[in-house]
Parts: structure tokens; sequence; C-alpha cells
């Protein structure tokens, strides 16, 4: 049997034998089919049924996006040998979790990637499926649910067979599946819909807390983008009046808070209304979870600040100090909106105020995004201890972790402070023997630029080690006193004999060094071939806008590049050599408001953006194109750049500190917008 059998096979057909299918004739994620008939064989030997299973999820699955011509096939298979009670219980489970994951690939992916014979071969499973909600083991008649709300075409019949399971079902985290499985499915639903709606209705304004909630997420599975009546109540309901161990019989309770407010939807109200209160919980875990969801709000409206920033300010003087510690890193965040809690943060930032170290490094951050001065003392105190308690790496991760702020994090902005603070970390680049904590310090003192001057001599040092592209992009920042300083042959030396393992090293050598010394032509070697490359034409824009007009002869490339990247660093970076070439907007502003009037838009924007909007305030009145985009940026509740990081904030302060300015300097008079 090929593809094309078993993609036409009639329903009524019972499944094909593992030997009669031609699997050569079929793919999976990794090439041709062929090795998918031992996989399946293997589930039946106790000792290989495992890695068998795993070998299916991966080959047949992969990660998503699509359904292989090699699933309609093997699925019955799968189906057979997760109904059978020899196979080992957990290798069963992972069977059904590849069923539901092939079930939900076929029904989301692009239907250009879903191979023809899925929806005929999914059906067949969910006959298959259907008896095995009386399987006698709790956890697969949990999965099998589970995997019952994915079958959309058979939505009311399926729908009779979960309410009827649910009458007699004991345990607990089955009925829950059991709701939010209907839930699924009653929004494909035809003459159970109402009755499945009133049923979803009923169970949330009962009296389980579980029950209630997870009545409120199917609610809202069964009803996307509508009214789900009056669920603000039932979740406040649960969350303010039982205990947390009675909201979800699985999970943390601090992950349990984000899920249960997360049913609020977008009621940024109900939120507000709902964490405050949950920030005075008796429970620490639960004011964890308050905490988090504090700061997803906080990140994502900035209205939210005026709603929640209190609250979280008290959290300042939690028993806890986990929880001290993240309502320290949100107040961080929200920068300048912080500043009524600037004494409290201030007296956090030493040793007598905050016995928890990483919660004083949080303060000194705050502190530092606050622009008060009084982060500087305890700072210069920490560079000189053995381990002052920073990450030698910024990390730009999505999410509410609580890692370690870098010393860039903490210091880049403090360079007006570089008389208090060169002292101490000059000691420590001398001191340090690693190339993190080299780079992690250089990187500080390029962000201060003509301050660091001072460091030169430890910075010079540095170009016999692994860090000299580093320290050369700091003595490049530094400027004319480092020029003075540096030998010519030795950093002639360094082009020529870059750093081992480097793969980026040639060309950040190459600009610092024509940065330093005036001399061009090594970057103009290196880099202006890559302008009919397919990669590293960023680098050779950067050098073309900063030597200007020089670089003309490179005009007529260039403008052909502009159009033809709308997004990334590429249009900013041509857009700006272009402009500082030639001196003309006409042709560069549309292009950059092509680039990032998307964002504007729908949110979500990056630094490039930011970086753009900046370029367009310096090329002043002759940007005024650009104000239409620009004005929205300003005038969002929703921020405009990516929600659901620590980042998030400081990007949208940077993002509208930017917009003012262009919108400023574009300004027909000059003057207020």
């Amino acid at each position: 049997m090929n593809e094309r059998d078993v993609n036409e096979r009639d329903l009524s057909d019972p499944p094909t034998p593992v030997e009669a299918v031609d699997w050569a004739a079929l793919k999976h994620a990794y090439g041709t089919a062929d090795d998918v008939p031992a996989m399946l064989r293997n589930l039946r030997q106790p000792e290989k049924a495992a890695a068998a299973a795993d070998d299916l999820l991966t080959h047949v699955h992969h990660q998503g996006g699509g359904v292989y011509s090699s699933a309609p096939a093997a699925l019955p298979h799968v189906i057979a040998a997760a109904a059978d009670p020899a196979v080992a219980t957990d290798v069963r489970g992972e069977l059904l979790y590849l069923v539901r994951s092939l079930a939900h690939s076929g029904n989301t992916a692009q239907p250009r990637f879903v191979t023809s014979g899925w929806a005929g071969a999914w059906d067949l499973a969910v006959t298959d499926l259907l008896p095995l909600l009386d399987d006698p083991v709790a956890e697969h008649r949990t999965a099998v649910a589970h995997c019952l709300a994915e079958a959309r075409g058979r939505a009311d019949e399926v729908i009779a067979a979960l309410r009827a399971r649910w009458d007699v079902e004991a345990a607990p985290r089955t009925r829950l599946q059991l709701i939010d499985s209907v839930g699924s499915l009653t929004a494909h639903a035809g003459e159970r819909r109402g009755a499945s709606l009133d049923w979803l209705r009923a169970e949330m304004n009962g009296t389980v807390p579980s029950v209630r909630l997870t009545a409120v997420q199917a609610l809202r599975h069964a009803l996307p983008g509508q009214d789900v009546g009056d669920c603000g109540r039932a979740v406040s309901d649960v969350l303010s009046g039982s205990e947390p161990d009675t909201w979800r019989p699985e999970g943390t309770t601090t992950g349990t808070v984000v899920w249960a407010v997360g049913l609020l939807g977008d009621d940024p109200t109900a939120v507000a209304d709902t964490t405050c209160e949950l920030l005075g919980h008796r429970d620490p875990t639960v004011r964890a979870g308050a905490l988090r969801v504090a700061a997803q709000a906080l990140s994502r409206r900035r209205s939210a600040v005026a709603d929640l920033l209190p609250a979280v300010a008290r959290s300042l003087d939690d028993p806890e100090a986990d929880n001290r510690l993240f309502a320290t890193r949100i107040l961080g965040m929200c920068g300048r909106a912080a500043h009524p809690w600037a004494d409290a943060l201030a007296a956090m930032s030493t040793e007598a105020g905050e016995a928890h170290p990483q919660a004083r490094t949080h303060a000194l951050w705050a502190l530092s995004r606050l622009g008060d001065a009084r982060c500087v003392p305890p700072l210069a105190r920490r560079l000189a201890d053995a381990d002052p308690g920073f990450a030698h790496h910024s990390s730009h991760a999505d999410g509410w972790w609580t890692y370690k702020l870098s010393l860039n994090d903490v210091a880049a902005d403090l360079g007006a402070h570089a008389d208090v603070l060169l002292p101490p970390l000059r000691t420590r680049l001398t001191a340090a023997t690693g190339l993190d904590e080299r780079r992690a310090l250089c990187q500080v003192l390029t962000a201060w630029g003509d301050a660091s001057a001072p460091a030169i001599p430890e910075l010079l040092a540095l170009l016999d080690t692994d860090a000299a592209v580093w320290a050369l992009d700091a003595l490049a920042a530094i400027g004319p006193a480092a020029t003075q300083a540096v030998p010519r042959e030795r950093l002639r030396a360094l082009l020529d004999a870059p750093p081992a393992n480097q793969p980026f090293a040639p060309r950040s050598l190459a600009l610092a060094y024509g940065r330093l010394t005036g001399d061009r032509e090594p970057a103009l070697t290196l880099l202006v071939p890559e302008l009919d490359a397919r990669y590293g034409q960023e680098s050779a824009a950067v050098l073309l806008a900063e030597l200007g007009p020089a670089a003309a002869s490179h005009v007529g490339r260039l403008r052909e590049l502009l159009p033809r990247h709308t997004h990334g660093w590429l249009p900013l970076r041509v857009g700006e050599a272009l402009w500082r070439i030639t001196g003309r907007t006409d042709e560069v502003v549309p292009a950059l408001v092509r680039a990032i009037a998307p964002f504007a838009e729908r949110g979500g924007a990056y630094p490039a953006v930011i970086e753009t909007v900046k370029l367009l305030a310096e090329m002043g009145a002759d940007a005024a194109p650009a104000r239409p985009v620009l004005r929205p940026f300003l005038d969002a509740d929703e921020r405009p750049v990516r929600h659901g990081t620590w980042r998030s904030v400081p990007e949208d302060d940077a993002l509208c500190a930017a917009a003012r300015a262009a919108l400023f300097a574009t300004s027909a008079a000059g003057g207020a917008d």
C-alpha cells in the first residue's frame, strides 16, 4: 500500500496491517518513513517501548506545524498500543500525547502542511478513542479527554460522551479535563451548543473552586473573543474565599495564581483589582503569583502603573525575601514611575537595609533607572568586593526569572559618576582573569565613552588578551585621548592576527581601528564586499554611514538594498548610510517609515525600531512625513513593544523618549507639538 492508498482509504476499512503499508512512499520529519514499522513493533517490547514512543513523537510529529504523510498510517497502531493494558502506563501516556499533538497540528496548521489523508484517519481515531474514556487508569482517561478536545468535526457526539463520563468520574484532574474539553468542542458544536454553554455556566457558579475556575477557562474556549458572563466574580470569589490548594489539583500555587487571574481576560480593571487583593494574601506563594501577574500587566499597559505600582511597592516590606526581591525588580523595571519609593529603594541598596544580596543589586538597578545618585556609593563598594554579585552577561530572555543583573544593566547609565566608580572598576579590570568578566567591564567603559579615559592603561593591557575586541571598542568610544595613547602598530598587528575562536573579531576590530586612527582602508577592504553577500551587509552599512560623503561611490548599491528589506536592522543601517552620504531624506524617510509603521499599528517594537525613531529625530524637519507614524507610539495605552520581559518598560521608555524627540524635531516651527 502506497501513500495514495493510505490517504484514500475508506473510513469503514479496518486499520491496514503494518506490513501492508508502503512506508518507503511516506514521509516523516527526517525523510522516508521506512523506519516507522520497527518503532510501532517495538511498542510491544517492554525494554524498547519507551524509546520507540519517543522516536515516534520526534519523527512523526517532530515540532508540529504540520502533519506528515506517515501520520495517517501510523495513527491507528499508536492508538491500539495506547489502549493495550500490557503496554507500560508511562508509554501509553506518551502515545496519547502524540495523538493529541498530531490532532492539534491537524486543526491548526496551514492546510498545505497537512497531508490529505489526515482528516479521515483522525475521524477513525476518534471512534477508537471514545471507549478509552472508560480506561481504568485515571491518567489515561484524562489524556483521552484531552485528545478528544480536538474532535471538532464530531463535536456534538463527543460532547455527549464527555458529559456521560463526567457523571461517573471521580478523579479530580480528569473531571477538570472533561470540562475543558467540552469548552473547546462547544465552539464547534451544533445542537448541543446551547446546552453545553448552560452547563458550563452552571459549573462556573457552583461550589467546587477548581471546577469553577476550569469552567471559566472552558467558557473562554467556547466563546472566543465574546462575553462569557460574570467570570470576574467567579474568579474573585474563588481566589478570595477558598484555600489555594483547592484552586487547581496540579502545579505550584504561584503558577495557579497567574493562570487564574489570566482567566479574567482583557479586563484591566478586573485584573488590577484582583491582583491588588492577592498582593495582600496571607499565603506568600499567592503573593508571589500576584507579583508575577502585576509584572505582566505592567509590561503590557501604561495605565497599569497607576493601578498596580503602589500595591507592588508595599511588597518591599514582604516578610518573604523572594517577594521583596521580585517587587524591587518590578520597581526597577518601571523606571521613573518608581520615584515615590526612591527612599525605600535607597535603604534597600545597603547591607543594613536588606539582607537579600540580589534584592540589594536590584535596588541599585532601580535607583540607576531613576537617575538617583544614591546608588553610586554602594555600587562602588560592591565593585571592590571579591564577588560583586553581578552576572557577566545581560539576559534578554522573556518571562519573569529573577536572574542576576549584569554590571552593564546597573552601571551603563552612570558615566556621570565615573570619578567614583572608575577606581574600583580599574582595579577589578586589572585583576580579572576570565574573558567573561573582562568583556563585561569593557562594555561598561564603552557605555561611559570619554568619561572612561582614566582606564586607558588597563584597556591597553587587554590588547594582548582574548578581550582585545571589547577593549578596542572601549578605546574607540573614549575618542581622542585614546587615539593619542594607542600604538598604531599594535592595532595593526591585531588586524593581521585577530583573537582565535572569535569569528566576529575581524569586523569589530576593523571598525574600531578606523574609528581610532582614521584609517578606514582595512575596514573598507573587509566589509564593502559584503554589500553583495547574503550576510554581513549591516556592518558594511555602518562603516559607510561613518564615512559619510567620502563613501559616495557606494550610493548606487545602497539604493538597491534600501527597498529589499522592511524589518530588522538593515533598513535602518542602509537608510542611515544613504542619508549621511547624500544628505537627502526624500528617499530614506519613506523606507524608514515603512519599517516602523507596522509596530505603530500592532506593537512588538524592538531595539531597531527605537534606533530608527532616534534617527528620524536627528533628521529634523525633513523627516516630517514620519509624524503620523510617530504619534501612535505615544498615544497607545498598550505598550508598543514586546510584552512579558523585564525589558518591556525600559524599551517602551526609550521608544517614547525617541518619539517625543522626533515629533519635536519634525514640527513645522521646531517647537512643542
